[in-house]
């Protein structure tokens, strides 16, 4: 489908917590539109990490092409800025197909900053960068916290105290500009992109939601999730590269130094992915959307149907 009179690109975007069904129903909506799916998941776009970041298996990425998955190594940075000038490089290259894009993932800044725009970020010094990562080895990402919170208290309250990356992100941004980000982002101009979305949400039952988290946590280390982690720590990645601060992951790291045993880091695991969709169901309660579905009540006909009505109203 190409664009319409108004000059606006049609874009359907699914968003939900996490574990609560995106990714199939969005492999749904792409196989009747014939089209593909853009990945709005910022810890799906690290190479490596498969297991605990429930990456489309091997069968659904045939079934349907994914984008924006598998970029980057474990150590590199990847951030909102750059998901939103590659995904909306990809909205304009699927459009010229005459095809609908669709962004599914549960990471709601990347959403955000696709369709609002986001400020540019400055290059931060390689002596910087370095320095903020060593100290952090040495002295623990809650040193930082503390910082942080004292530079820049309204950043902090948007970031969680064990986002390393996050927290360090902020903190190299001060150094290189002797600005906060919140102070960068009130400075910024941004433009919305020109699209026609089509703004969806899965839902589910909370209690219903974590049993599934609990449950898919437990799928995840029977399905090897330790032994890929291990293969990650012996390739050289480290608990602060931007990769490896992810739910999953970080939890494991005091088993393999010998301070806990799987179980417990297992519950950690399961506790830090409950508390991820509880913020990310805090955040969507401030979004308009165009539909909100149950996730186990979904008709999909009669969904499908009604995006497609929207759309045309939009239009």
């Amino acid at each position: 489908m190409s664009q319409n009179q108004n000059n606006k690109i049609p874009l359907i975007i699914i968003q939900g917590a996490t574990a609560v069904g995106k990714s199939r129903f969005a492999i749904k909506i792409a196989e009747e539109l014939d089209s593909s799916i853009i990945s709005a998941d910022s810890r799906q776009v690290y190479k490596y990490l498969n297991i605990g970041t429930a990456k489309p298996t091997i069968k659904d990425q045939k079934r349907i092409k994914h984008h924006l998955i598998d970029l980057v190594e474990p150590d590199e940075e990847y951030n909102a800025g750059t998901f939103s000038a590659d995904a909306n490089k990809l909205i304009k290259e699927i459009t010229l197909q005459n095809k609908i894009p669709i962004v599914c993932g549960g990471t709601g800044f990347y959403i955000k900053a696709l369709l609002e725009g986001i400020f540019k970020a400055p290059e931060i010094p390689d002596d910087i960068r370095n320095n903020l990562r060593r100290t952090a080895e040495e002295k623990g990402i809650e040193f930082y916290y503390k910082k942080l919170k004292k530079i820049d208290p309204d950043s902090a309250k948007r970031i969680n105290e064990n986002d390393a990356n996050r927290i360090i992100r902020a903190l190299e941004i001060f150094e290189t500009t002797g600005k906060t980000i919140t102070q960068l982002w009130e400075e910024d101009t941004r433009e919305k992109r020109n699209f026609q979305t089509i703004n969806i949400m899965i839902t589910e039952d909370r209690n219903i939601l974590y049993d599934r988290i609990n449950s898919r946590v437990d799928k995840m280390i029977n399905n090897g999730l330790l032994n890929e982690m291990k293969e990650l720590v012996t390739s050289g990645y480290k608990r602060t590269d931007p990769g490896m601060n992810t739910v999953g992951y970080k939890e494991l790291f005091p088993l393999l130094d010998g301070k806990k045993e799987l179980v417990d880091c297992v519950d950690k695991i399961k506790q830090n992915t409950r508390n991820f969709a509880k913020r990310q169901l805090t955040w969507y309660r401030k979004i308009d959307f165009d539909l909100t579905l149950d996730s186990k009540s979904i008709s999909f006909s009669n969904v499908f149907k009604e995006i497609m009505i929207k759309l045309q109203e939009k239009r």
